[in-house]
Parts: C-alpha cells; structure tokens; sequence
C-alpha cells in the first residue's frame, strides 16, 4: 500500500470514526470546558473574523460567533459530514447567523492570506498529519498580529497510550507520535516560533483522574476503535495477534494498579501565539 492510499484511508477511518461519535459534545464536561478556556485564552473581540480548524459539533465556534456578533464571522471547517450535521442543529437552535460551516480537509483547504483574526484548532490537533507543516499554512491566514489558539497533550498524558505504545513496539508497529511537536511547554514553545509565530502563552491544565481497574479494562473496547491506534492495531493485526495485544494490555493495568486506583493523567496544554504585526 502506498503511502498516499495510507493517507487516504487514515482520513477516512478519522471521518468515519466522528460520523459515528455527534454526541462528543454530551461526553462529560471535558470538551466544553476546554473550548471555553481556549476561547478565553484568545482575547476575541466584536467584530472579529474566526476560522475554527476541526471544528466539530461547533463548541468554539458557537460561542466565538456570540462574541464576535453579527459585525463579525466565523468559519468551522471538519472532515466529518456527521459532526457538521451536529453542529448545524445547534447553531438553528441558537438562531445565529454569522457562521458558516465547511466540510474539508484542513491540509488542502484554503483561504485567502490575512483573511482571520482568530484561528483555533481545539482537541484536533493529535488527528492532524504534519502539525508545523499545517501550522505555517494556517499562518497565511491569519492577519498580522492575529492570534492562533490550539490545545496539546502532554507526554504524560493517558496512560493507556504509553503502555499500547510499548505493546505495539513488540510487534514492530509504530504509531502516531501526536505528542512529539507539543508534549512539553518547551516544545510548544519551539513549536510556534518554527511555525512563524510569537509565543503568546503556554498554559497547562490537569484533567486527570483515579480509574478502577474495571473502568480502565472497557477501555480497551474504545481506544481501539480510535482511529489513532485502529488504524495501526486492526490494520496489521491478525484476529490472534489482536487478543494477546488485549491480553498484554489487560496485564499491565494491574501493575498500575494503587489503593486509589489506577491514575490516568491528562494534561492539557493552552498553546497561544501571534502572527507578527510586520509579516
């Protein structure tokens, strides 16, 4: 399979994966929490023009476009028709009129050079091939001294990923490194002033949580059907490679095991930067 089919059909198992999950907004209080801190962590003001990069079921985009009000807009733009349909439904229900949805690829959609004063990516950046490719594309967009608003996931984070990864290195499987641009606050740092842009701020927040051993064996059926370890895992799998894969990771859960449970980290960082006033 060559690498372009491989591209392909990561980006399908990524449409297909959030066709199927529209109540992502109704999942706990985790995802609109996020959004209204990166919103917060961006200054938008009246007026303003908003791009919002993997845009979901609208949750940045819904509340920039009620602080942006009628004198301005915002763009939301996703790889899944399902997510859109969600997203619509939310903004009829809420009557606004200043947002408009596009379905596409953020790698290859386009907008015309200084078209944006606001640019957020909230929870889709580990989904996003070439993150300092895209984010120098994005660049283009936004006006100078614009401000670029993302969400990154420490190294630490999810325990689960960090023993897959070990799994998936017995079988000589490699997956996606989505922490290596943006796994410390050095390194989001690096990665904005790469990008072309100046660091604003890099903030951190602690989701974390005690799982019981029982919570954090259903995981296993979840994080398999994501298409950051499905396509690796299903894909180069036999059926019998698969269950000793469960078996290894059901295993290592009870070494992880303490009185308060299983610690599951999730650190997420607030990325923050601008586009300097003379590009």
């Amino acid at each position: 399979m060559n690498n372009s089919r491989i591209h392909n059909d990561y980006k399908q198992q990524i449409a297909d994966y959030f066709n199927r999950r529209t109540n992502y907004d109704q999942e706990g209080d985790f995802h609109p929490i996020v959004a209204h801190h990166l919103i917060q962590c961006a200054d938008i003001q009246p007026g303003q023009h908003i791009l919002d990069i993997a845009t979901g079921t609208g949750l940045v985009a819904i509340e920039a476009a009620q602080i942006v009000g009628n004198s301005g807009s915002v763009v939301g733009v996703d790889l899944s028709e399902g997510m859109l349909r969600r997203s619509q439904a939310k903004i009829t229900a809420a009557a606004l009129t200043n947002i408009e949805l596009q379905q596409g690829d953020i790698e290859t959609i386009d907008f015309p050079n200084n078209s944006f004063d606001r640019i957020f990516c909230c929870c889709g950046i580990p989904y996003i091939p070439n993150i300092p490719t895209n984010l120098r594309r994005w660049q283009r967009f936004l006006k100078p001294g614009g401000i670029i608003a993302i969400t990154g996931v420490a190294e630490t984070a999810y325990m689960f990923r960090h023993i897959l990864t070990k799994i998936a290195k017995s079988y000589e499987i490699q997956l996606p490194n989505w922490n290596e641009s943006i796994g410390t606050v050095e390194k989001c740092n690096r990665l904005l002033q790469t990008s072309g842009f100046e660091v604003i701020q890099v903030t951190e927040e602690q989701f974390g949580e005690y799982l019981s051993l029982e919570s954090a064996q259903k995981l296993w059926d979840i994080i398999i059907k994501n298409p950051l370890t499905f396509f690796n895992f299903v894909q180069l799998l036999n059926s019998e490679q698969l269950e000793a894969a469960k078996a290894q990771y059901l295993a290592d859960l009870e070494t992880l095991v303490t009185d308060k449970g299983i610690w599951n980290d999730i650190t997420l960082f607030y990325i923050v930067g601008r586009k300097p006033i003379g590009s």
